[in-house]
């Protein structure tokens, strides 16, 4: 497995124990609708959360969060969409991100962005 991929399975199981210890329940990782794919659906409080989690190694290409860019949240919105219609019982959703800085391995940074984009 190629070491950019080891670096994001890492920071998505970061992200999950983040979450859980916030108090959110984790309905699926890595949902898939055909070829985009969301990294966590949670719930808290009664609201549908679609959670898009970066993680870098370093800040040499950017702030992780920085590459959630326009494209990268049309595809998440088609994918929350097709989510919602197989689950009509929620009202409210967003989009979060959380952005995962690893050095040597160990989380030295974890930012949630609550309600990122729209």
């Amino acid at each position: 497995m190629a070491k950019h991929n080891e670096t994001g399975i890492k920071g998505e199981q970061i992200a999950e124990n983040f979450l859980l210890k916030k108090g959110y329940r984790i309905l699926h990782c890595n949902w898939r609708f055909g070829r985009k794919e969301v990294d966590i659906i949670a719930e808290k409080d009664k609201v549908l959360v679609f959670v898009e989690v970066k993680t870098r190694s370093s800040y040499h290409f950017g702030y992780p969060e920085e590459a959630v860019n326009l494209k990268k949240q049309g595809f998440l919105k088609l994918a929350a969409e097709a989510f919602l219609e197989t689950e009509p019982s929620y009202t409210y959703a967003r989009f979060d991100t959380i952005s995962i800085l690893l050095e040597r391995g160990s989380p030295t940074e974890v930012l949630h962005f609550e309600d990122a984009f729209y």
